[in-house]
């Protein structure tokens, strides 16, 4: 599965919601907690970012 490209702390959300809300109702395949875990990890490391002034 192929990590999706996030650049900010909002896209990474989106891409969160977007990508659970394809699984709602049933867990997660061991490759699909993976990709979250990748997300997650992105979603981080841009919401902690120092912002560009």
């Amino acid at each position: 599965m192929a990590t999706t490209c996030v650049t900010d702390a909002a896209s990474a959300n989106e891409a969160i919601r977007q990508f659970m809300a394809a699984r709602t109702g049933r867990p997660l395949w061991q490759d699909e907690a993976e990709e979250y875990e990748r997300l997650l990890a992105a979603w981080a490391s841009a919401a902690h970012a120092p912002k560009a002034t």
